[in-house]
């Protein structure tokens, strides 16, 4: 005779601070399940995040449900320990009920039929609903250009990357100009490392403006709690690059054209290689313009804020350009020649959901959704950057998500109860160990 599935009301995937969120939720609601996570709790803030990495918004935007930041520093930036800490606290303020060292690498069901068949590192379970809060960074993505940089440059990730002392001597080149690649690209410099770095189109946004730092200002206006579908680009947004700004030495601006003009190479956006030669787009004055009008386009919604609500604030001058490229900016660079013995790629990662074979997903594999539901009764998505709102999959936003779910999740339990529970014990059976 086989051995019967376990099965469990909820089944939570990942145990970052979207899954934990999810299970503080789901446990106030007096609601079994139980969190997977493949690692341990906090492990990729451990493990994929620069030695001086740190927040680029203030703590006191750290706001997982239930444990609010407590500490004396709330227009600080806490450094990578101290958000490690900061899980790892929250975990233990209510003990959820984590399974470390499983990785669920399959989630599918039997159509029309529940419940959901999860296959673990420890074996198979089921679940009446599944909460997926694995994010959506999952795989470095790293150019196929890459196979071809001569044999004795090093090569990372920004996920791989810790510190300058790590990368051999010589010059390095940074390729991407998003959060981390912009942070990296200046630790890099700071450290007295020559660096070339590739520009590409992300914005920027300054630190500090009329008093306050932009986050305070932009939270006033309600930005953090837009839904996405009230946004000028509507899901388009999803897509968009995040702002480069750091917490860094208490937060300030990161100013490309100021490294330019410290004796950081700037380049375009990197387009090929020709031989040994890297080629980069004609786009560089292009690129630091943009970034820097939307700087100034956040300012200037600031101001009008501050003018609408009467508020006494500092006046300002407004950012003067301290470097602007030649029209001749060289465009081809030989790394061997320019002494470069190491390349940090920092153009962020892909999602991978290969391992749920449900009709969920749109022609780019991203999950089809409204505020993490889906179209598959009992499957949701948790920690997906805009899922909802722009805090969304962040510290500040990603509980009011969660709480949203969590009654999603009670009320599809109670209208079963209502109307008479669907005959899943089929599949259970069927599925049983040895049958």
């Amino acid at each position: 005779m086989g051995v019967q599935l376990e099965r469990q009301p909820v089944v939570v995937v990942g145990a970052g601070q979207a899954g934990l969120s999810m299970s503080w939720h789901l446990g106030r609601r007096g609601i079994d399940h139980v969190v997977l996570e493949r690692e341990r709790i906090g492990h990729e803030w451990r493990t994929a995040r620069w030695d001086s990495f740190c927040l680029v918004t203030p703590n006191w935007q750290c706001q997982l449900p239930g444990f609010p930041y407590s500490g004396d520093d709330p227009d600080g930036f806490m450094v990578k320990d101290e958000i490690v800490r900061y899980i790892e606290a929250y975990a233990a303020s209510f003990e959820p009920p984590v399974r470390a060292g499983v990785a669920v690498t399959g989630l599918t069901r039997e159509p029309g039929v529940g419940p959901f068949l999860l296959q673990t590192s420890a074996g198979p379970l089921c679940a009446d609903q599944v909460v997926v809060a694995t994010g959506g960074y999952h795989h470095p993505v790293v150019p196929r250009l890459a196979e071809r940089l001569p044999v004795g440059i090093t090569q990372l990730h920004s996920s791989q990357y810790r510190n300058p002392g790590m990368l051999p001597h010589g010059d390095v080149l940074v390729v991407g100009t998003g959060q981390s690649g912009a942070q990296i690209a200046e630790d890099l410099h700071l450290a007295g490392r020559r660096v070339h770095l590739a520009v590409g189109r992300a914005p920027r946004v300054a630190r500090f403006y009329r008093g306050r730092d932009v986050v305070a200002w932009l939270a006033d206006l309600g930005y953090y709690d837009m839904p996405v579908t009230d946004h000028p680009l509507g899901v388009g947004v999803r897509a968009n690059t995040n702002h480069y700004v750091t917490g860094r030495d208490g937060g300030r601006d990161i100013d490309l054209r100021a490294f330019a003009a410290d004796g950081m190479r700037l380049y375009g956006r990197l387009e090929e290689l020709r031989g040994e030669r890297l080629c980069f787009a004609d786009d560089l004055a292009a690129n630091l313009d943009h970034a820097d009008e939307v700087s100034e386009s956040i300012k200037n919604t600031i101001d009008r804020y501050i003018a609408k609500q009467g508020i006494v604030a500092p006046a300002e001058r407004r950012y003067t350009p301290v470097w602007r490229p030649d029209p001749d900016h060289p465009r081809v660079l030989d790394p061997c020649s320019a002494g470069i013995t190491s390349v940090v790629w920092c153009i962020g990662y892909r999602a991978d959901y290969g391992w749920i074979d449900l009709p969920v997903f749109n022609g780019r594999g991203y999950p089809t959704h409204h505020r993490g539901v889906t179209s598959e009764p009992g499957l949701h998505f948790l920690g997906l950057p805009w899922q909802h709102t722009w805090g969304s999959g962040r510290f500040s936003g990603v509980a009011r998500d969660a709480e949203h779910l969590g009654r999603v999740i009670a009320g599809q339990f109670a209208a079963r109860l209502d109307g008479g529970a669907p005959n899943s014990d089929r599949l259970v059976n069927a599925l049983a160990l040895g049958s």
